[in-house]
């Protein structure tokens, strides 16, 4: 589920391009907010980040809008990176109107919960973390209420990461827990409405794309590419670690 076998990004983009469109939407709007502050950026900014002040004056659309706005670029990749390997496995299952459903509903569940439990009325949210969370609790739900559509490895994978991820969420400085927290609740909530009719992921699905499917489609080939296990696990592991170290660093500085 989380191991990328697509040979190319054209190849990426024809399989999810959900998750592409997202992607290429967090970039092309920090380029726009970082590289043209005057006048649009500083414009796009000020009318698209969640502030609970003027959510509570009428402008709510700053609920949908700040999912799609980041604080930097190392913002904007983080959750790019992380909708690359936890976001395909579930656009293919759910199919595409299922899965925005359930990112943009975790997405707006989160900066709900911000805007009603924040103290500060001029507290000021970006960023597609609590969407991202929503992911995880699809996947937590799957885990516990829908063994089939997920095995073993790949659920041992999904927990570590997100209580790796819920003790950063704690410790990391800037972070919008209620975001986090309660994106990842409406993700779980959604989670049997949205994985209704839902098969389990299959890379054997994407083949339909390629042109050249019926006539030298070779069933050995995704073993011939794909990445050991083991190989991948380490990667895996050390990314995470490293994401660790610099968090505390962070904590700390």
């Amino acid at each position: 589920m989380f191991i990328r076998t697509e040979r190319s990004i054209k190849e990426f983009i024809q399989f999810y391009p959900i998750i592409a469109g997202l992607i290429i939407i967090h970039l092309v709007l920090w380029l726009i907010t970082d590289f043209l502050p005057f006048p649009f950026g500083d414009q796009l900014d000020r009318w698209g980040t969640g502030n609970n002040f003027y959510i509570s004056q009428g402008e709510y659309w700053r609920l949908f809008t700040s999912i799609f706005l980041h604080a930097g670029l190392m913002h904007a990749v983080f959750n790019s990176f992380a909708l690359v390997l936890f976001g395909p496995a579930l656009e293919q299952m759910l199919g595409k109107y299922k899965f925005i459903f359930a990112y943009i509903g975790a997405g707006l569940i989160g900066n709900l919960a911000t805007y009603f439990l924040t103290p500060t009325v001029y507290y000021e949210y970006v960023g597609a973390s609590g969407a991202v969370y929503g992911l995880f609790g699809i996947y937590i739900y799957m885990v516990a209420f829908r063994k089939h559509l997920i095995d073993q490895a790949n659920s041992q994978i999904i927990m570590t990461i997100f209580i790796i991820g819920l003790v950063m969420t704690f410790i990391q400085p800037g972070i919008n827990i209620y975001a986090h927290i309660f994106g990842f609740i409406g993700g779980f909530a959604l989670a049997p409405l949205v994985l209704s009719n839902a098969q389990p992921f299959s890379p054997w699905r994407n083949r339909r794309y390629r042109d050249d499917d019926s006539i030298q489609f070779n069933p050995n080939r995704w073993k011939k590419r794909r990445i050991p296990k083991k190989v991948y696990a380490k990667i895996l592991w050390g990314f995470l670690g490293i994401l660790i170290i610099l968090g505390l660093i962070g904590r700390i500085f």
